[in-house]
């Protein structure tokens, strides 16, 4: 049975203050966690986490996670400014975009966070962008393409994936730069999303590797960190077993002696950019149900859909579901459990065996903490909801209010007299 941090009592205390549908974060959870991962890779000389903005981008979140010792992985402007304002600055801040606008290049070097390049062509076009001068400190993102194996289908294989450089651009990259005066450099790839193989991140961190040596034996570039990536999986499914930090840890401890530190390479530092498996488990997506409906397939409708949690819709992703109170009844009823967008695709669970739901019970959507609310959307006009965190002495505090209707309309001209003439 999946964990929950309240009783029921507790939790339907909270829905008679909090209106559902609303998140639910587990700070105490979240800390322990965080705790074990950095305890894990600590056998590294140098070790650091890069929290993936995009996986739960709120600045509650982001601050017990800096007091843990995290940097931030940011994709767009503003999640630099969302770290900024959470006190994640300099070089605490990764910014792994793609395609990116010169205004957002700009504004990371000044404020002094480290630019995560992901083609060769973005070079000439950073230099351009900062006034003819590149940043003193550069890494770029590589795409093993055939080399890679094993790669599971939310990235896709690398060799279809938009992102990176290829090994040969890797290295004229690097040379290019050093020509640049640029001092300072980094290697970065990301090839998986959810994975749950520890061998899979052993493997990575060996392509890795044995790039940086050949950096250095080409270019007489000496790279000074890597960026695994993140994509370290959760069990959403109740058979699925949690990753061991300390295997992965290990097996890549053992490459980097075997090959990091024969090229000279050590003190090497070791970065991850993960948001899954820091937040994920630790999110609860809290909704009631409202209506039942008896056609082909017995239906349950939630005050929640997919715009508050897309993940299911989006590519059939697996959420635990427990109705709460009936934790120990027999799941003897079969459901699709639904919300209220008009695409049939809104569905958090399909033909599910759960026990017998009643409108009002409390449903929990679990391991909801990581790309939940951070991909949620106003399609049909739907409002978002808002998030609580479960502070470690019980107490429940809003951290973000859920959308209004003034909200969703406030970028709209009602009155019809802007112009672009």
């Amino acid at each position: 049975m999946k964990y929950f941090p309240l009783t029921h009592e507790q939790l339907v205390q909270l829905t008679d203050k909090v209106p559902t549908p609303f998140y639910l974060y587990d700070e105490k959870a979240i800390r322990e966690n965080m705790k074990k991962f950095t305890k894990a890779f600590s056998i590294f000389p140098v070790f650091r986490e890069y929290y993936a903005v995009k996986a739960c981008p709120n600045p509650y979140i982001l601050k017990i996670l800096a007091s843990e010792g995290c940097g931030a992985d940011c994709s767009s402007l503003p999640e630099l400014m969302l770290s900024a304002m959470s006190g994640i600055k300099g070089k605490h801040v990764m910014f792994t975009s793609n395609e990116t606008p010169a205004e957002e290049f700009k504004y990371a070097y000044a404020n002094g966070n480290i630019i995560n390049l992901d083609d060769i062509t973005h070079i000439p076009f950073l230099k351009e962008a900062l006034g003819g001068k590149l940043p003193d400190t550069i890494c770029f993102r590589y795409n093993p393409g055939p080399l890679k194996h094993g790669c599971n289908s939310i990235i896709g294989s690398p060799e279809e994936a938009k992102y990176g450089l290829t090994r040969e651009q890797m290295i004229e990259a690097y040379r290019i730069c050093k020509e640049e005066g640029v001092k300072h450099f980094g290697l970065h790839t990301m090839v998986a999303s959810n994975e749950l193989n520890p061998a899979f991140f052993v493997d990575t961190a060996k392509l890795v590797f044995e790039l940086a040596a050949e950096v250095q034996e080409k270019t007489g570039v000496r790279i000074e960190f890597v960026d695994l990536g993140g994509g370290l999986g959760i069990p959403y499914k109740p058979d699925q077993k949690a990753i061991d930090y300390d295997e992965v840890a290990k097996g890549i401890r053992a490459e980097y002696d075997r090959v990091v530190v024969p090229a000279g390479l050590d003190p090497l530092e070791i970065y991850w950019e993960c948001g899954r498996p820091i937040t994920g488990p630790y999110g609860y997506l809290i909704a009631k149900a409202v209506h039942e409906k008896h056609i082909y397939r017995e239906y349950i409708g939630l005050d929640s859909c997919m715009a508050d949690l897309m993940r299911p819709g989006m590519y059939g992703a697996y959420h635990e579901i427990t109705v709460s109170g009936k934790e120990n009844a027999p799941k003897d009823q079969v459901y699709d459990v639904v919300g209220s967008l008009c695409e049939n695709c809104d569905k958090f669970a399909v033909q599910r065996q759960l026990p017998k739901i009643d409108m009002g019970d409390i449903l929990i959507i679990h391991d909801a903490g990581a790309h939940g609310r951070a991909m949620g959307f106003n399609y049909n006009g739907k409002l978002r909801c808002g998030e609580v965190l479960l502070r470690p002495d019980g107490k429940v505090v809003e951290i973000r209010r859920r959308e209004t209707i003034n909200d969703l309309f406030a970028t709209l001209d009602l009155d019809g007299v802007e112009s672009f003439n």
